[in-house]
């Protein structure tokens, strides 16, 4: 087990890397502006889950073998940027349906949680992160080197969930305020739309 010394080292740096602007904490606060805190939340839930696929590659080495690969590498991106796409041309041509009237049911949080799983999962640039990141906050002599990576991939999942709901109940605060007028509705999800298709150029061309 780490020690508590590196446990609180880990979880500041987490801290400063979680509220870093990314595609992640982008996108919940845009899901929530159009969509209200609950879905913000719910695709942030999304997201955080989608950390334990990269913290599974991490440990057992397999994001190791997608730098090595070009291609596949390449591939795993242009498959992120194009879930990105499609979740931005869906907002985009929403014409303001995507945002919930008064009194319209929610989305289901199954739902929105497995498009912020998906979003997070298929962004490969995570799994390498996650390689480099881990394994130096860990010591041989302090035990197993899986079971040290993997409570720090929980601490990690764990400081996302409280920043991402965070974020998520101040951005739909601010989106409830917006969304009372009703032609400002198209406009916030095409806000969503704009700031997803950008985020899956940025995915493809590496910024990301």
């Amino acid at each position: 087990m780490p020690s508590l010394d590196t446990l609180l080292a880990f979880l500041g740096i987490s801290v400063l890397i979680t509220l870093a602007p990314g595609p992640d904490n982008l996108m919940v606060i845009g899901q929530s502006l159009a969509r209200g805190a609950r879905a913000g939340l719910a695709f942030g839930l999304g997201c955080a889950s989608g950390c334990l696929t990269h913290i599974a590659w991490a440990t057992l080495g397999i994001a190791a073998l997608v730098r090595a690969s070009p291609g596949l590498f390449f591939a795993f991106k242009l498959a992120g940027a194009a879930w990105l796409l499609w979740l931005g041309i869906q907002a985009l041509r929403s014409g303001g349906t995507l945002t919930p009237a008064a009194g319209t049911p929610p989305r289901p949080w199954p739902r929105e949680i497995a498009r912020g799983f998906v979003a997070n999962a298929l962004n490969p640039k995570v799994g390498l992160f996650f390689l480099a990141f881990l394994p130096q906050f860990t010591d041989p002599a302090r035990g197993g080197l899986t079971l040290q990576m993997l409570v720090l991939g929980l601490v990690f999942i764990a400081q996302t969930v409280v920043i991402f709901s965070t974020m998520a109940f101040a951005a739909g605060s601010i989106g409830r305020l917006l969304a009372r007028n009703p032609r400002l509705g198209p406009w916030l999800d095409r806000l969503c739309g704009v700031l997803f298709i950008g985020l899956a150029a940025r995915l493809v061309s590496g910024e990301i």
